[in-house]
């Protein structure tokens, strides 16, 4: 087929600024961009409603059931930024799945200042084109596809300009790909920029295949780049050239938004805040981030001494010994000559390579090689003594230490207590070695495993049954090149300078990790105060004591920050939900007992849940047993009984089960909470019995969270009122009467339009009234 296509690409900018002025408008309801057909026949066609529209953030809009079924199948998102403008290329596939040709329009949110550059497609037809739309006359049309499709979806965008395709065809039995590609100018705020690509945030429109990528490119260099929305996979290609992508894995609904910073220095840093109502506190997101290290780097980053500690009990008997013995080594040919090792290596007795570290050179290393290799696997577990052994060594003086351990089963010889393991190891560790710890298997205490590794700025990871020992291992070794930033500390300064603790709370995390080569550091706590905050972030840079200052201004950027608070209470919830593990086993004799220490936490967890719209395996139930959750008069949940039952829940998961795939579980769900950076759209979490499940009984839209009760989606602050009141609405609004689009016009002035997108009635609080609003059932398409 021969594309079809308008590409504006070659046209001076001057030039295309006001061909564009000629062939598109600024025009529509909230403010949108409205292109259009000039082709008549194509108004025509609207008008008599043959023409199936396509929005690729959400559906196919077929007017009569007769048309021709168009599926839309995938998106293909391709960015680039160079300086602070962007250029957004959207590949789109459709399927016509009919017998007959389908006359087909676009119409695609894009953000405000857009200006398009190609619109094309497959296929032999007319030149697309596109004329300019009086205001209401795009307001009209916007209104009457919500009103004729009785589908409140479009509303979600309508603080969006808007952008209409001429009418092009979708042959019978093929797939059609559709081009188009905008031009935006990006804001900036300080040194950070920031772009957002429109997506639906709906959980139950997230059925079609995207795919995003971006590169940016900068005269100044890139700290680091950032996602609130997505996670990324980072490419680094010079100083000022990143490329990032979303895994397919990993891709969510909602907005793409991405961030970075541009910095020269060492360590550049941007602060992102959300207020709360009152508007003199809220929460605040630091980003910061190491740019690329400079040429002479590798000779002054701190030299690494790496303990390795190898369980070679019986049940590591097999593939999982060499898998191991192999990462042994793998991790000892990564290291540099001049670095310090030692291998220790347990079953039910402990033996070393050396008495004490060595200097790695080609002759240790030969020699390590065939230590290694003679490893047999037998015998039982003694974790406490291996630990003893590892971090009881004495340090080489000058490098930054660090013990890699690794274990496939629960300690069965020697001291078993899990107490008395993570207190000896805490107290034989006077040289401060951070530990990094491997659980093989689901036959860990991964409870145990997580605190010895995170009490010492290290980490665990959990190498699940059919997963490779050596890749996971030299996965994190990898990372682990050289520390660019040793033991860094965060301290909040006053006006004058000074240190303060009044002007910041609930830091997370409390204790900052080491920063390597490509590290970022993502700090989330609560501010007070409307002047500027400062802070001082201390510690050891390429091997030499140093200070980075920063003050930044407090700028509530609104609607579309409302991520910082989430992405807070997200990690205060993992947090709360660590220490009560970290409590240890509930004694069984009490278990009918409330624990006095156990249900202050639970009481804050569950207020953050249901503020927040935050579940975890622990309070999921609160969507997900309709009948059989406890409820008020008024028909609302009933949080004190809801309390009881999450702590019921914590005692027997997250104190109780230590081990098996029930303990690993939650080690994997707590640790990915902990150090959450970006939007869990659906509270994915990892089931013992399921793999990773979610819900989508619960929405996070702009500040708002609401919980689907039965037929109706239900705003969180109502659903928890215990008031009589709260089950009466004071306010029902109709779907699209003009009641309806003034409600959502104000909405989308305030950035909430997505509050009246959900299908179903939505019961919300608006300006201090509760409103119900019809919208229509679910319905095909």
């Amino acid at each position: 087929m021969t594309p079809q296509f308008r590409s504006f690409a070659t046209v001076p900018v001057v030039a295309r600024a006001a061909l564009v002025a000629i062939t598109t408008t600024m025009v529509g309801f909230a403010g949108a961009q409205t292109i259009a057909s000039t082709d008549p026949s194509a108004g025509a066609a609207a008008a008599a409603g043959r023409v199936c529209t396509i929005l690729p953030q959400h559906r196919v809009y077929r007017p009569v059931p007769s048309l021709p079924q168009i599926e839309l199948v995938s998106v293909d998102a391709r960015i680039e930024i160079n300086e602070q403008v962007a250029s957004t290329s959207l590949e789109i596939i459709v399927r016509n799945s009919g017998h007959a040709a389908a006359e087909t329009e676009l119409l695609l949110p894009v953000p405000h200042g857009a200006t398009v550059r190609r619109f094309g497609y497959d296929g032999a037809a007319p030149e697309p084109t596109a004329k300019v739309l009086p205001r209401d006359e795009a307001r009209r049309i916007y209104e009457a596809i919500v009103s004729r499709m009785r589908d409140p979806g479009l509303l979600e965008f309508a603080g969006y300009n808007l952008l209409r395709s001429s009418v092009f065809p979708v042959p019978p039995g093929k797939d059609q790909k559709i081009w188009v590609t905008y031009e935006t100018l990006l804001t900036a705020d300080g040194s950070r920029v920031d772009y957002v690509l429109p997506r639906s945030d709906s959980l139950e429109r997230s059925a079609v295949i995207w795919r995003i990528s971006a590169s940016i490119r900068s005269q100044t260099p890139i700290a680091t780049t950032y996602s609130p929305s997505h996670e990324l996979s980072t490419t680094a290609r010079g100083p000022g050239m990143v490329s990032v992508e979303v895994p397919a894995a990993k891709m969510q609904p909602g907005a793409f938004r991405l961030a970075y910073v541009r910095d020269g220095s060492a360590l550049g840093a941007s602060l992102v805040t959300h207020a709360e109502p009152a508007g003199d506190s809220g929460h605040f997101l630091l980003l910061a981030g190491l740019p690329p290290l400079p040429a002479d780097a590798a000779r002054r980053t701190v030299k690494r001494e790496v303990i390795l500690v190898l369980d070679r009990s019986g049940s590591m008997r097999g593939e999982k010994m060499e898998q191991a013995r192999n990462a042994a080594i793998a991790v000892l040919d990564g290291m540099e000559d001049g670095e310090a090792f030692n291998i220790v290596d347990y079953s039910d007795q402990v033996a070393l390579y050396a008495a004490k570290p060595v200097i790695r050179s080609a002759s240790t290393l030969a020699d390590a090689r065939a230590y290694l290799n003679g490893l047999v696997a037998n015998g039982g577990t003694d974790i406490h003594s291996a630990l003893q052994a590892a971090l009881r060594q004495p340090a080489t003086e000058g490098m930054l230490p660090m013990v890699l351990f690794l274990t496939d089963g629960l300690p069965t010889v020697g001291n078993t207590g899990e107490l008395a393991i993570r207190n000896d190891a805490a107290a034989a560790n006077s040289a401060k070695r951070r530990i990094f710890t491997f659980g093989v298997g689901h036959d860990v205490n991964a409870a145990l495993l997580d605190q010895v590794a995170l009490a010492t700025r290290g980490s665990s990871i959990n190498v699940l049954p059919g997963e490779n020992i050596e890749t996971a291992v030299s996965t994190v070794f990898r990372r682990l090149s050289g520390p660019v930033l040793a033991e860094p500390r965060i301290t909040v300064l006053d006006g004058a300078g000074a240190a303060t603790v009044q002007r910041v709370r609930d830091l997370l995390p409390a204790e900052l990790p080491d920063l390597f080569d490509g590290d970022q550091l993502v700090l989330l706590g609560q501010y007070r105060g409307t002047t500027p905050l400062r802070f001082r972030l201390s510690g050891t840079y390429l091997g030499q004591p140093r200070d980075f200052e920063y003050e930044f201004a407090i700028k509530d950027g609104g609607i579309q920050h409302a991520y910082v608070s989430r992405l807070w209470a997200s990690r205060k919830i993992a947090h709360l939900l660590d220490a009560i593990r970290q409590f240890g086993p509930a004694d069984p004799a009490s278990s009918a007992t409330p624990d006095p220490r156990t249900r202050e936490l639970v009481d804050e967890i569950v207020q953050l849940s249901t503020r927040y719209g935050i579940l975890t395996e622990y309070t999921a139930f609160l969507v997900t047993d309709g009948e059989s959750l406890p409820r008020l008069a008024n028909g609302n949940v009933d949080l004190p009984a809801a309390t009881a039952r999450v702590d019921d829940n914590v005692r027997e998961r997250a104190q109780q089960q230590r081990t098996g795939s029930a303990g690993v579980a939650q080690a994997i769900n707590i640790k990915a909470q902990v150090a959450q950076s970006c939007d869990n759209k659906g509270n994915r979490y990892w089931s013992e019995t399921s793999g990773y499940v979610e819900n989508r009984d619960v929405q996070q839209l702009a500040d708002q969270c609401l919980f689907r009760d039965k037929r109706r989606w239900v705003d969180a602050r109502i659903y928890t009122d215990k008031t009589a009141e709260a089950a009466t609405p004071q306010r029902i609004v109709e779907f699209a009467t003009p009641e309806y689009f003034e409600l959502a016009d104000k909405l989308a002035g305030e950035g909430r339009a997505m509050l009246m997108s959900l299908e179903g009635e939505v019961y919300l609080i608006v300006e201090g009234q509760r409103v119900l609003i019809r919208n229509p059932e679910p319905q095909a398409s």
